[in-house]
């Protein structure tokens, strides 16, 4: 009877201790000052709470491990957590803020807590595949992306499909600028060769995303962040050769940073290929060229990017019977000057504001001009 009863005393101990609940108590700063309206999210859980006016908060809690997912404007800083007793906590948000330069694409970007599919590309991602091809064959790798060349060597005219909608139901911005065209609705990144030279990050979200800017979202959503400011100054020439007499010479530079707050960059690109496609020629040229200028709260951007493009036509799809006589490179077009002759310039100011840890502020203007012409033999 008497190990029956101490049987029962260590279950039931072990009951009461189980169910035992800790109080996490900790505050949240921006380094020096509490910062009041952070989101704290137990990670795999839908259990949260904000920080109150002196950046404060408390969560009741079973022992354990856990992670904490703090988020204001900033991206989510995981903070990891062993539970054993009553605990206070500091965590320091300085080195979380998002800068001012990624408040242009804040609106129409997600974070990784977001329940909405997508793919992050940094410019690291960019520069080990950047050979001349347009955006779309460079994401290619990733889920649920189809993309098409007309000239089979992924420079001219190429396209992107996102779980199987088209070019017309893939939102595209630039800066957080709608760059779908807006007769079209369709993407032409002809106009645009070599853009990801002065790309600094991309997001790509399958199905319908968060950007409200420009044409249906319905496919996907792809939004573009151009260079950030440099600190320092540098130039850069850079030559690629590929298949098909396929060439790329870019030149960048930059300025750095003139007295902490002004910066000058810029870009001139040309690439030439001859296609895999018969006649399908590409004759390529782009620049892309900003002002900014900085301070603590304060970003100011001018910039200005286009190009030129004259290729030949190869658009037109040709039978089983026609790749069998005439081989898979076959272009049913034959007229020497069979081209697409264009020039767009795209012109952007943005001024972001910072007002205080928890409100900011965007104003973009934007202005595109384009002209060219087709030529097109019909007998």
């Amino acid at each position: 009877m008497k190990h029956l009863i101490t049987i029962l005393f260590i279950a039931f101990t072990f009951t009461v201790n189980a169910q035992e609940l800790f109080k996490l108590s900790g505050k949240v700063t921006d380094g020096e000052n509490p910062f009041p309206g952070a989101s704290i999210l137990i990670k795999g859980t839908n259990i949260g709470t904000t920080t109150n006016f002196k950046g404060e908060f408390s969560l009741s809690l079973k022992k354990g491990n856990y992670t904490l997912i703090v988020s204001a404007i900033s991206q989510p800083k995981e903070v990891d957590i062993d539970l054993t007793k009553d605990s206070d906590i500091s965590i320091d948000m300085s080195d979380s803020f998002v800068n001012l330069n990624e408040v242009l694409v804040s609106a129409v970007r997600v974070k990784s807590t977001s329940p909405v599919t997508h793919s992050n590309v940094t410019k690291e991602d960019l520069e080990k595949r950047n050979l001349g091809q347009d955006i779309p064959i460079l994401l290619n790798y990733l889920p649920s992306v189809v993309t098409t060349s007309d000239a089979g060597a992924g420079i001219g005219y190429t396209g992107i499909r996102v779980r199987g909608s088209d070019a017309t139901r893939v939102n595209i911005t630039i800066n957080g600028i709608p760059y779908n065209d807006a007769e079209s609705q369709g993407t032409f990144w002809v106009n645009m060769p070599d853009f990801s030279s002065s790309t600094e990050s991309m997001q790509l979200q399958r199905g319908v995303g968060t950007s409200t800017n420009g044409s249906g979202a319905f496919g996907a959503s792809l939004n573009l962040l151009t260079d950030a400011i440099s600190e320092e100054a540098f130039g850069e020439i850079s030559n690629s050769f590929g298949s098909f007499n396929t060439k790329k010479h870019t030149v960048k530079f930059s300025s750095g940073k003139i007295n902490d707050h002004i910066e000058f960059s810029g870009r001139f690109s040309k690439i030439d290929s001859d296609g895999y496609i018969d006649r399908a020629f590409s004759d390529l040229k782009s620049y892309f060229l900003q002002a900014a200028y900085v301070d603590d709260n304060t970003l100011i951007k001018a910039l200005t990017f286009g190009g030129q493009e004259k290729t030949y036509q190869a658009w037109y799809g040709v039978t089983r019977e026609e790749i069998e006589t005439f081989g898979r490179t076959y272009n049913p077009y034959f007229y020497e000057n069979e081209i697409d002759n264009y020039n767009q310039d795209h012109y952007q100011l943005h001024w972001n504001e910072k007002l205080s840890n928890n409100w900011s502020t965007t104003i973009g203007l934007n202005y595109t001009y384009g002209r060219g012409y087709y030529e097109q033999f019909k007998e």
